[in-house]
């Protein structure tokens, strides 16, 4: 193909990307107050009310330009990558903006109303059953079809810009910034290809900080037995019905030393979290907000505890609507084990105790 025709279909895409970027404004930082922890504020960083719904819209984009600006992506060259879901939403949405033909490789059991949203953004997707490996079936096909393999579990930290560049970590500084605690005591987040947990440690450091990042994971997740020895071969303990966390193995994106703690939350206690967002909140968002939550409230007992004041930031991670089959269908909890009203008693206990 003729290089200046490569170099314009190149410029294009990147100015598509920027203008998007200059279109899209932050989202919302809302703060929470508890009587049961006085002198402890607690922010979430709203991440579902980006245009695709979830945390994944800075990762999608920066994937984007990763594989442009590395001459991974050309012209007339399709995409493809692995994802329990929201990646995959936000991938195919950018990928529709940018003319991009887009193959999402995802577990059979993924919310229903994602798969059904990615498709309707011209995506298409490729369902593999327990024990497969997406990210080896999207490699592969990538490998085969000629196809760009955007490899979010692989680039994630890299394709990140770290030391600012409207980064998370960057944004909810600055919102804190001029407030009570411009400097927050802990960052909670959760873990899928550790990209996140990786941005904004590198920052807090970058930036000389006393803030300290702790990981909500899923308990027996890899994330959380690899932390404990550092060992990144590291597998998950035990399955977890929270989707875009949990992963089965330690992710190369994750970066063990700028995480200061690890906080495990069972399945349940993350479904009655998700819940009680929506009474806290007035909006549904999905299981992995409901695992920061638990995380928050149990750090927040200890800083109490502790006579500790200030504050925690934690991020809601998707749209709760994507789960009203799962994750809020009773039904469904039901089958797998899950007694919901037991676990909004527990939750109970963890903010009073």
């Amino acid at each position: 193909m003729n290089d200046a025709r490569c170099r314009r279909w190149l410029h294009a895409a990147l100015a598509s990307l920027s203008q998007e970027a200059a279109r899209s404004a932050d989202t919302h930082l809302l703060r929470m107050d508890l009587e049961a922890f006085p002198g402890i504020a607690f922010y979430f960083k709203d991440e579902a009310s980006h245009p695709t719904g979830s945390l994944k819209h800075r990762l999608a984009r920066s994937l984007f330009l990763y594989a442009l600006c590395n001459g991974r992506l050309g012209e007339g060259q399709g995409a493809i990558d692995a994802s329990s879901g929201s990646t995959a939403i936000s991938e195919a949405w950018f990928a529709r903006l940018l003319g991009v033909e887009f193959t999402a490789v995802m577990p059979d059991c993924t919310a229903p109303a994602k798969v059904r949203l990615i498709r309707s953004l011209g995506a298409t997707c490729v369902l593999v059953p327990p024990g497969m490996d997406a990210s080896a079936v999207a490699r592969e096909r990538a490998a085969r079809e000629g196809l760009c393999y955007l490899d979010q579990f692989g680039l994630a930290e890299r394709a990140t810009d770290w030391r600012g560049n409207n980064n998370i970590a960057e944004s909810i500084l600055e919102q804190m910034a001029g407030g009570p605690d411009p400097e927050p005591a802990w960052i909670v987040c959760g873990v899928g290809t550790g990209g996140t947990s990786a941005t904004i440690g590198r920052y807090l450091r970058y930036r000389r900080l006393q803030t300290r990042v702790c990981v909500a994971e899923p308990t027996g997740g890899a994330f959380a037995v690899g932390w404990r020895t550092r060992d990144p071969a590291a597998v998950a303990s035990a399955p977890t019905l929270i989707e875009g966390i949990g992963r089965p193995r330690v992710e190369p994106s994750f970066v063990f030393d700028v995480v200061d703690r690890v906080e495990e939350v069972d399945d349940a206690d993350s479904v009655a979290a998700a819940w009680q967002l929506e009474t806290l909140l007035g909006r549904r968002y999905g299981g992995s907000s409901g695992t920061n939550l638990v995380a928050c409230l149990r750090l927040a007992r200890a800083m109490r505890d502790a006579g500790e004041s200030g504050s925690l930031v934690s991020l809601l991670c998707d749209r709760g609507d994507r789960y009203d089959e799962t994750l809020f269908d009773r039904a469904w909890l039901a089958r797998n084990g899950i007694d919901v009203d037991a676990a909004l008693v527990s939750l109970g206990a963890i903010a009073a105790a």
